[in-house]
Order: structure tokens, then sequence, then C-alpha cells
């Protein structure tokens, strides 16, 4: 088993203007990777599952994953993908999503923890990446782009 790999994953959703973008710090040993993204006329979950999807991509064989999020819709989804795994109540929408999210929770078992959106912290970080994603979905359409190493220096990742 490698070490453990730590996902900071936060989403921005704009109601009113129906847009959402998301950002990812991910930390593999000291090595920091990142990026952000969005669309357009998204819903909320959309967008959660659509950043932990993209979190979860490319991870190493038998990695240990830890993601933490300040938002309850990425929490949460851990619990979700068990409970439908058990027989629960299948989502309205977004079937195909979820039965990605389950399919990379069981090749990459993740521990979920809630975290403060605090300054200075990979949570900030990756919320303010969701912000700027979600702004650039609304004027330019779809995008995933990876966050430049210069700026995920800043990040704000414990040792």
């Amino acid at each position: 088993m490698s070490d453990i790999i730590r996902l900071w994953v936060e989403i921005s959703h704009h109601s009113a203007f129906r847009s959402g973008g998301w950002g990812y710090v991910r930390a593999e040993g000291r090595a920091l990777t990142g990026a952000a993204g969005g669309e357009r006329t998204p819903s909320p979950d959309r967008i959660a599952l659509a950043a932990l999807l993209a979190a979860l991509k490319d991870l190493p064989p038998n990695a240990a994953v830890e993601v933490h999020s300040a938002t309850a819709r990425i929490t949460g989804a851990g619990r979700r993908v068990a409970e439908l795994e058990a027989g629960g109540e299948p989502p309205a929408e977004d079937l195909e999503l979820w039965a990605q999210l389950s399919a990379a929770l069981k090749a990459h078992p993740a521990r979920f923890a809630a975290a403060a959106n605090q300054l200075r912290t990979p949570t900030a970080f990756a919320a303010a990446w969701a912000e700027l994603a979600r702004d650039k979905a609304k004027a330019a359409g779809a995008f995933r782009a990876a966050i430049p190493k210069t700026n995920l220096a800043k990040a704000g990742v414990p040792a």
C-alpha cells in the first residue's frame, strides 16, 4: 500500500446564472497537483460529482485516499454511494456520474472528512479555484484545466 493521497475538493454553484465550477488539490507525498473545471446549467449535485470524478481520476493502483471538503455534497457522496450499493433508492438524475463514482470508489476506497474553509488552507484554495471556474464556465462554457504549479505552491498544504 502506498502513502495516503490527500484530496481537497470544493465546488461553487450559482443558481441564478446556472453555472457551476469545481477545484481540487491533490497531495501525493510532497507532490502537488490540481485542476479546476466548470460547466453551464449543471445542478449542484452534478458539479459535486464532476469534481470528485476529476479528483479521483488517474490515481495509482491500491492508493489509500482521504477526501477533505467543506461542502456537504462532497463529504456525503461516499455515504450515498454505499447506500446505493446496499439497495437504496437510486438518484433521479446523473445516474451515469453516480455509476462512475461508484466504480472509482471501488477501485480506490476513500475516507471522507469535513474540512473548515479557513484562509490559507487547501480547502480555501480549492474553493477559490472553484469560484474562478464557475465564472469562466458562465462566460465561456464548459472547460477543465490544470492549476499551474506556481499557484499550487500557495495552496497551504500541510506537510
